[in-house]
């Protein structure tokens, strides 16, 4: 069996070569190393992408030309974006269709999230999904809201079998529109792996979509990895474009780091498309030996939380711009990097000029150049300023917090990098609360998942008021808020951030609006819709509405207020409508109004004459 190092002397040949050919070049490394019985990971092939899906089986799922605002991968805040985002013209409504014959296996209404949307299994083992719809078709829709009024919940998950509702390739399945989490009308569109819930970049299977035009690289990040990501901010480097690819400035890079790692700021689009989207991969290549890449084709929900160590979400969190990073963090556990000659960390181990290339690529092959050289100073270290690093939480084990008032237990896979630990008591005690303030680092840095946190209750608790405490995190205006469990003293709940911790006792019902004036029998008449904005001082659980004493669906799709359109449900006459809110403790507020319902004719408006004015003949000027 070759060796290890013949095979790379093999590929420094090979990598001499620029263009698309690196892309199949680095398929080639993967290969030699998987001959060579080195595991590689799911999701992160360098292999050409779009030969492993089918190609033109999939067809637009607009009646418009395919227009991106979002891409595949493209970088978001806590996740990659993991299908299409395409335009629908600013408008809503537009006609949505099924892009590949099969049927409808599961439908969801979600707020601020997918919305309305139909996952369509076919019958090649992928799935579609289509979201932010307004309407699905007719027999769909009647079905759905069938089984919402059986479980008198707006918002719903159904799953179908093959032989419920089909569709061929072309079909009529929905309206487009706005709703859940977006922002502006168009249609999120998804391409899965049927069995392993995987999407995949939506790109690579063959869509009407003109593609010549290289990513822009923008900016490289240095770290110096003797210390974690998050106790330094990165040397940001200047890019310069030029007609043989990009550079930095300077060109040659004297560093004080002999270990050290980088990290790109890089974009893509479209040919016509003025709006950037996110690059497909990258590859970085030290002395012409490839060292790391990352490749984002096929990633799962849970495994888009690591987007977080894939940039540095403490600069961007500080208000600095995405850098990805071309080396994997101590706690990056996610499957969109392939190893191939190193992790990405590079150790200078003496003083010579070493050539360091990055190629950044999008799905269609089109490839763009970062080309620098490093050298090692070892004079130049004493410039740096160091930070002063006291007692930190480590990535990869247990890491507990023992204070006289506050505990914390944190799983090892929560931290991406160590980050510096601090902690104080705040002796505050607004209404309410029943324990200190406690100060537990700071939300700059991100975590993968939840830990637990612990305080200690300074004030007695009725067993009749136990089930009634919370936990606040709060930071600079930004509040989360957790039921509290009680025991032995203690309240407990779990966070996915950190920040200042207080536990508060809740017995304040939540506020309900009324849905319209007046004080007896309100004539909401003139209006087409009822909306209710409860609010709480914790936090709405749940809310209830019935006419007539009959559950009346409102629906909640952004998430803060609910909205009923009259419809059906509501005939004309008087009619009793009792609203029931819920907090997140159990505390309940319930109201009862009579309204009256009949058609409506809006005034018209009154025209007001201009009254003229005589004018008055300029008086003669005395001679």
């Amino acid at each position: 069996m070759p060796s290890l190092e013949k095979a790379r002397f093999v590929l420094i040949d090979l990598t001499m070569i620029k263009g698309k050919n690196t892309i199949k070049l680095a398929a080639l490394w993967l290969g030699v190393i998987s001959f060579l019985g080195v595991q590689s990971q799911p999701g992160g092939d360098y292999s050409d992408g779009a030969s492993k899906y089918p190609q033109g089986y999939f067809g637009n799922p607009l009646g418009i030309p395919m227009e991106l605002t979002a891409n595949f991968g493209e970088l978001r805040p806590g996740h990659w974006h993991m299908g299409l985002d395409l335009r629908t013209k600013q408008r809503e409504n537009l006609p949505v269709l099924a892009s590949a014959p099969g049927y409808i296996a599961h439908i969801g209404i979600r707020p601020l999230s997918f919305g309305k949307f139909i996952v369509i299994n076919h019958p090649n083992g992928y799935s579609t999904l289509y979201a932010h719809l307004n309407e699905f078709y007719p027999a769909l829709e009647n079905h759905v809201r069938q089984k919402q009024q059986e479980k008198e919940s707006w918002a719903i998950e159904l799953d179908f079998s093959e032989n419920d509702f089909k569709v061929n390739k072309g079909d009529f399945i929905a309206k487009s529109g706005n709703t859940g989490g977006s922002q502006g009308p168009h249609l999120h569109f998804e391409i899965r792996d049927t069995k392993t819930q995987r999407s995949l970049n939506t790109l690579l299977f063959g869509f009407d979509v003109k593609d010549d035009v290289a990513p822009t690289v923008s900016k490289l990040a240095i770290y110096d990895r003797s210390i974690s990501t998050y106790l330094q901010t990165p040397k940001m480097i200047s890019v310069v474009r030029t007609d043989s690819g990009y550079f930095t400035k300077p060109r040659k890079i004297l560093t004080g780091y002999n270990k050290l790692s980088f990290a790109i700021t890089a974009t893509d689009r479209v040919t016509g498309s003025k709006g950037a989207n996110g690059i497909y991969g990258a590859h970085l290549t030290y002395d012409f030996i490839p060292q790391i890449g990352f490749i984002l084709d096929s990633i799962t929900y849970p495994e888009s939380d690591y987007i977080n160590a894939h940039v540095d979400k403490r600069l961007r969190n500080g208000g600095g711009s995405f850098v990805q990073h071309l080396s994997k963090l101590p706690g990056f556990r996610g499957h969109v990097y392939q190893e191939l000659g190193g992790n990405g960390v590079i150790e200078l181990n003496d003083t010579l000029v070493h050539d360091i290339t990055i190629e950044v690529l999008d799905a269609n092959e089109n490839v763009s150049t970062l080309a620098f050289q490093v050298q090692y100073r070892p004079g130049l270290a004493k410039n740096y300023k160091t930070p002063a690093i006291g007692k930190l939480l480590i990535p990869g084990q247990v890491n507990i917090v023992d204070e006289k008032e506050f505990e914390v237990y944190m799983p090892e896979e929560v931290l991406y990098d160590s980050i510096p630990f601090s902690y104080a008591q705040h002796n505050i005690f607004p209404a309410g609360s029943v324990s200190a303030q406690h100060h537990f680092g700071n939300p700059v840095y991100p975590l993968h998942s939840d830990f637990s946190v612990r305080l200690k209750s300074i004030k007695a608790v009725g067993d009749n008021l136990k089930n009634k405490l919370v936990i606040l995190k709060e930071w600079k205006g930004a509040r989360a808020i957790r039921r509290g469990k009680f025991e032995n003293g203690w309240i407990s709940a779990a966070f996915d951030n950190l920040g200042n911790f207080q536990a508060f006792l809740d017995t304040i019902p939540p506020n309900i609006n009324a849905p319209g004036r007046g004080k007896d029998t309100l004539d909401l008449s003139p209006l087409t819709r009822i909306v209710f904005t409860p609010t709480d001082n914790f936090g709405v659980r749940s809310f209830r509405a019935e006419l007539d004493g009959e559950w009346l669906m409102f629906t909640n799709d952004k998430g803060r207020s609910h909205v009923y359109v009259f419809d059906e449900q509501c005939p004309y006459g008087v009619h009793e409508l009792k609203v029931r809110v819920e907090d997140i403790v159990g505390n309940v507020t319930e109201k009862t109004w009579w309204f009256k319902k009949y058609p409506y004719t809006p005034p018209k408006k009154k025209v007001y004459k201009r009254k003229t004015t005589s004018q008055k003949k300029p008086a003669a000027k005395k001679k």
